[in-house]
């Protein structure tokens, strides 16, 4: 294999990083530490490979893409459910970290997926400080949710981390709302995002950290990147039912919050639901829909800056 198509699969997990060179070649294991990934980049640039792919690990693979791009050497991450079906789909039912390593070498092969830029450090740091707020949230609906059945022994204890979690999720909030203003591109976006009824500060925050592409793709890519696209499942003459499945949890978990609010305070967001319901839609189907037409309207406003109060190119 000439050394312009070696293609590179990177494992990742906590502690170690191991990496096929093709998805038949050797493969090798370095700690996932400063010294690791140095002797990773001193070993894969004299290679020059097309394409490294690794799979999003909950933030452990951040230190090793950063370097590599660094490196200038070309880096894609990967959702692990989409290497795992392509990993079934080839009958690789085993799983270890050598093996995975050689399949996502393959699946660089194969899919070829595209090659993403390092996000800037500010994007890094807001996208860490909005990680950081959805824990505390968690955590506090987890401990309000123990206060109701806990016995009174534990009570105080409990009320007391309950306020100091409300407290730190309250500076946070702020830390959040300056980084944004502070941001003239962000500061911009946000205000644009907001002037859309239902759209609140959490969806800014989300959207802006989680959602780069917004405003870069048409309608269609960002629905099926979020995971409110319909998605055919047809074989034959069979017309399967279209679905929803995949995309970005955190996102279309906070759009579905600010669509329940366009709900009631977005007239556009409402006549379209209520329009679906009339003609027999399941709750559940139309406010997937309006989840979708959501989206595409922000996606409109940011692609074109141009503010709902506006005329606003809703098909772009």
């Amino acid at each position: 294999m000439a050394d312009r198509e070696l293609m590179v699969g990177v494992d990742v997990s906590k502690r170690s990083l191991d990496v096929a060179l093709g998805s038949g070649g050797e493969v090798s294991q370095v700690g996932n530490d400063a010294q690791g990934i140095a002797a990773l980049v001193e070993r894969l640039r004299p290679l020059k490979p097309a394409l490294i792919v690794l799979e999003a690990s909950g933030g452990y693979q951040n230190a090793a893409v950063a370097e590599l791009v660094i490196a200038k050497l070309p880096v894609a991450v990967v959702n692990p459910r989409q290497v795992r079906d392509f990993a079934r789909s080839l009958g690789r039912l085993e799983k270890t970290d050598r093996l995975d390593a050689r399949v996502l070498a393959l699946f660089a092969e194969r899919v070829r997926p595209e090659v993403r830029e390092l996000p800037a450090e500010q994007e890094l740091e807001l996208k860490a400080l909005v990680t950081r707020r959805r824990q505390l949230v968690e955590m506090l609906v987890a401990e309000e949710n123990r206060l109701k059945q806990a016995p009174k022994a534990l009570h105080h204890e409990l009320r007391s981390h309950i306020d100091y979690l409300r407290k730190d999720l309250h500076r946070l909030n702020d830390d959040l709302e300056q980084k944004l203003r502070g941001t003239p591109l962000w500061r911009e976006h946000e205000d644009l995002l907001k002037s859309v009824p239902g759209v609140g500060p959490v969806t800014c925050f989300t959207l802006i950290a989680d959602l780069p592409e917004l405003g870069r793709l048409t309608r269609r890519e960002i629905a099926k990147l979020v995971g409110v696209a319909p998605l055919s499942c047809d074989s034959g003459t069979m017309r399967g039912r279209r679905a929803v499945w995949g995309g970005r949890a955190q996102v279309r978990a906070v759009l579905y919050m600010a669509t329940t609010t366009a709900l009631k305070h977005n007239p556009a967001i409402r006549a379209f639901y209520e329009r679906l319901r009339a003609v027999g839609k399941p709750h559940r189907v139309a406010i997937t829909a309006a989840m979708r037409k959501l989206l595409v309207t922000l996606n409109a406003i940011i692609k074109t800056r141009t503010s709902w109060r506006s005329p606003c190119p809703l098909g772009a």
